[in-house]
């Protein structure tokens, strides 16, 4: 009997652990096809590219559990890597990067409270994070690693065409990059919130 009840209860764990796989493998999926589609933005240099792939990853965030949606921005970097890839890896990586600690922090802070007003705040939150993680990223490697294929002057070049603001590294990522990903923030939390409390009923 004893042996029974273990097996009885140890199934529906199995079974979630199938459940939540399976959903975080169609999510991956869907980021990575969306992760295709990009477009440049008129007041962000040419190199900075909006795609809207951490919607998906997000989503996964808030309705499963945020390493879910790490998961979904990793295994959506990794077939983009493999297919995709121009930069050897280094531009994956600063994705991931970037987008991880957008989508669990946001869903984090949510599920800590499972409200609208919480997912707004951790939006905010995660946007802020996302920013700084990505300055970071770029002005230690991928501006860098960039540099070693195209005269550094020509990378900041591309920001100069947007704003006469931008005149080196430093203003290249204080007035090009960073205002990209506080939009892209913005424009992804906004989408997500919107589409979430439709399609939250479907995914569990």
């Amino acid at each position: 009997m004893q042996t029974k009840i273990n097996s009885a209860t140890k199934k529906p764990r199995a079974n979630e652990k199938t459940s939540i796989l399976a959903k975080a493998a169609v999510f991956s999926a869907i980021a990575y096809i969306v992760m295709l589609i990009e477009f440049p933005l008129p007041f962000a240099p040419a190199f900075l590219k909006l795609d809207f792939s951490d919607i998906p990853a997000l989503i996964a965030a808030f309705a499963i559990h945020p390493v879910v949606g790490v998961l979904v921005q990793l295994v959506k970097n990794i077939l983009h890597f493999i297919t995709k890839t121009s930069t050897g890896g280094v531009g994956e990586l600063g994705n991931f990067l970037v987008g991880a600690s957008f989508v669990f922090v946001a869903g984090y802070i949510y599920r800590l409270n499972r409200t609208k007003k919480n997912a707004l705040i951790g939006c905010i939150a995660a946007t802020i994070v996302m920013t700084a993680t990505a300055a970071i990223f770029n002005l230690l490697v991928l501006i860098p690693f960039y540099a070693n294929i195209m005269p550094i002057e020509t990378i900041v070049a591309m920001g100069s065409a947007i704003t006469s603001k931008i005149t080196d590294v430093n203003s290249l990522v204080l007035y090009g990059i960073t205002p990209f990903n506080i939009f892209k923030g913005v424009v992804i939390s906004g989408v997500t919130m919107y589409l979430y409390p439709k399609i939250r009923v479907l995914i569990k």
